[in-house]
């Protein structure tokens, strides 16, 4: 077999821990490139898997005839402009979540890949989840009647990342815990009930907790220390009301709130039974027979989702299959996501389509 040549932009966390060791355990993947600014974390890769090449500018490989597939794991700042850069070069992408800072962004992004020709897909890995396919087959047989409501929780005690680096900084972000969490919430409640149209989208955005970092008390912060003259302009709490040609949906999003647990969950609304689905883990159906009412936890192998969505991305590349996790699709969460942060904004309900 003639294993397709690779090349990874961006040696931070999601590089590192999953993209990376999926295209090394992959049987029709080798990575020629690792690139990253800093070059020691780009070193510590070949180092470590005894493969491939350091490269600081991706610019400097985007007409090595031999790269086939390209992973993009930057800052959000960074998504279009290599994804486009690498289409235009004749090379298939898949690009991590979000898409991009804004709709618009994404937009271009969706141009450039139909004139180019090439795969794009976005890293929307919860379309390759063993769990949420499972409630997807479920609601597409009918198993649960009508889904008219679908409600998803993404809210955390004190989890802010980072304070003052590129997760907080709204020029690099494009926004916080909404593009950053709710990216996965929105686009996985999306796939589940068929991707429907957006109608109208309301919603409100806050930054509270986190603004004053001298007044923001916390026990850890993921994504690595505080930084005392960084920025922090970026949402900490969402709450929004999605009208589609399918269910409603609505939504609350925190990086921090005054409020413990932390409650991640999607609730699946039917008029048969009803879905929980604890995010990243099992599921619990809710439903009623011969007057009595039944709670059912399915127990099924779990596959690794990182290791099928690239496994599909690679395999799509010869087959030509348009994967769930296409641009075209996910352009749906990003129109939604930025009618979140408009309708925040301008104070009123956008109205997206008939």
């Amino acid at each position: 077999m003639n294993k397709k040549k690779v090349a990874v932009i961006g040696c931070g966390t999601i590089g590192t821990t999953q993209h990376i060791p999926a295209y090394i355990k992959n049987e029709k993947a080798e990575i020629k490139y690792f690139c990253d600014l800093i070059p020691e974390k780009a070193q510590a890769m070949v180092d470590e898997y005894g493969c491939g090449t350091v490269v600081t500018d991706y610019k400097k490989i985007l007409n090595d005839p031999e790269i086939e597939a390209v992973s993009v794991c930057v800052p959000n700042n960074m998504h279009a402009q290599i994804a486009m850069d690498f289409l235009k070069a004749g090379k298939n992408v898949l690009c991590e979540k979000p898409a991009a800072r804004t709709y618009a962004e994404a937009e271009m992004m969706q141009k450039v890949q139909k004139e180019s020709g090439k795969v794009l897909n976005i890293g929307v890995v919860n379309r390759f989840n063993t769990a949420v396919n499972r409630i997807k087959n479920m609601i597409d047989n009918g198993e649960l009647g009508e889904v008219y409501h679908v409600y998803g929780s993404f809210r955390s005690h004190r989890s802010i990342p980072g304070w003052g680096g590129w997760f907080t900084t709204k020029e690099i972000s494009g926004g916080g815990v909404l593009i950053d969490w709710g990216v996965h919430f929105l686009d996985l409640i999306m796939y589940c009930c068929g991707d429907p149209n957006p109608k109208t989208v309301s919603g409100k955005a806050f930054c509270k907790l986190g603004k004053k970092l001298d007044e923001y008390t916390y026990t850890d912060m993921w994504a690595g220390p505080p930084k005392e003259d960084g920025v922090y302009n970026v949402d900490d709490f969402i709450t929004g009301f999605i009208r589609t040609s399918g269910p409603t949906i609505s939504l609350n999003g925190a990086w921090a709130q005054n409020i413990n647990p932390d409650e991640m969950y999607i609730d699946f609304m039917g008029t048969k039974a009803g879905v929980r689905l604890s995010y990243g883990g099992n599921f619990k159906i809710f439903s009623a027979k011969d007057g009595a009412l039944l709670e059912t936890v399915p127990t099924y192998k779990v596959e690794q989702p990182f290791e099928k969505e690239i496994d599909a991305f690679l395999t799509c590349i010869d087959t030509g299959e348009k994967l769930p996790s296409h641009i075209d699709s996910v352009l749906i969460t990003a129109k939604i996501m930025q009618a979140l942060y408009d309708s925040s904004e301008q104070s009123k309900e956008m109205v997206l389509g008939g």
